[in-house]
């Protein structure tokens, strides 16, 4: 009984830290980690982002030392950085020259038409392609909504010559129509007061389906819970689309104008340029900055007066971004971009 603990004293027990055995980690924080190796997912991540860094420092960043053309006398044979300076003369140029605020109009007032048609076109052809319950139909219907995105401008004008003028000495389809119904013919290529309307549909059809994708993308994400509890509360469908879907869509909505207002000062180039063309007739409506500047250069061969227009509509379109931006977050902070 030697080994007897007398009564009222304690026994002292030594006990082992928890983990502290052989296999146990020593040291400080990440020393293990260290003697693994290094990290590498930052250098994975990096190596697949390379090839999109690479195009925008070649593309996007390297061409922006061409912006001092804005401020030169430019001459060929001199080169970018050997021509005079002239300060301030191509943008004075551009801004008292008579076409500066047609085309500034033009451009403001066909963007502001190309986004709300666009947009508007876009959700209301998801709220429709939502409803369908056949899927091989609502595939099908997504696609051929979908398909006017693809095709190239250059098809888009044939198509329009062929409904507004007609070939072969033939009125246009259009014509055809107004004259059932005794209405006057119109010369439309010689008319230019209708064409920001027709281009307006023509955007309308080229991009309402490419925003009902994204719109749709949208509503896959809210919760069915939202729409049990409205067929609980006895709402139609209509009326679920109307209070449920399109409030819930004003987020992705929102992101979608301000991306839009960020080239609100660069027109469609491509799809103004193949319909109109060198038509004067049509130029007091539909001549935008990018059909001007591009005439410009061609015809006279001003460089830096169109590198001044193209910094103008650069510096205006950053401005107009920006304050997008400020009015989203002002109006609501959780769906903002930034």
């Amino acid at each position: 009984m030697g080994d007897a603990t007398p009564q009222g004293s304690t026994r002292r027990v030594r006990t082992r830290p928890v983990g502290s055995g052989r296999g146990a980690r020593t040291g400080r924080p990440g020393e293990a980690r260290r003697r693994r190796g290094p990290d590498r997912s930052g250098w994975t991540l990096l190596l697949l982002a390379a090839p999109g860094l690479v195009w925008f420092a070649v593309f996007a960043y390297g061409p922006m030392a061409g912006l001092v053309v804005a401020f030169k006398d430019f001459n060929i044979r001199q080169g970018i950085f050997g021509s005079p300076w002239n300060g301030l003369q191509n943008f004075t140029y551009f801004l008292e020259s008579g076409d500066a605020w047609t085309i500034v109009r033009n451009t403001l007032f066909l963007n502001v038409l190309f986004m709300a048609a666009s947009l508007g076109t876009g959700l209301v052809l998801a709220l429709m392609l939502n409803e369908i319950r056949a899927q091989r139909f609502k595939r099908f219907a997504q696609s051929s909504v979908f398909f006017p995105y693809f095709v190239s401008p250059i098809v888009i004008s044939i198509i329009l010559q062929v409904v507004l003028a007609g070939v072969g000495g033939r009125s246009g389809a259009l014509n055809g129509m107004l004259g059932v119904f005794d209405l006057p013919r119109v010369s439309w290529y010689t008319t230019p007061g209708p064409w920001p309307w027709i281009l307006t549909v023509v955007k309308m059809w080229q991009l309402g389906g490419y925003m009902s994708i994204i719109f749709l993308a949208a509503i896959t994400s809210i919760p069915e819970e939202v729409y049990e509890a409205g067929m609980i509360d006895g709402a139609s469908r209509a009326r679920m689309a109307r209070s449920i879907t399109t409030p819930l869509l004003a987020p992705t909505a929102a992101i979608l104008i301000v991306l839009s207002v960020g080239r609100i000062f660069f027109g469609d180039f491509a799809t103004i340029y193949a319909i109109v063309g060198d038509n004067g007739t049509l130029f007091p409506t539909t001549d935008v900055i990018d059909t001007y500047v591009f005439r410009s250069l061609r015809t006279v061969g001003d460089f830096g007066t169109t590198a001044a227009i193209g910094l103008f509509q650069s510096v205006v379109g950053f401005v107009f971004v920006t304050a997008a931006v400020f009015v989203q977050r002002r109006l609501s902070k959780e769906g903002s971009i930034l």
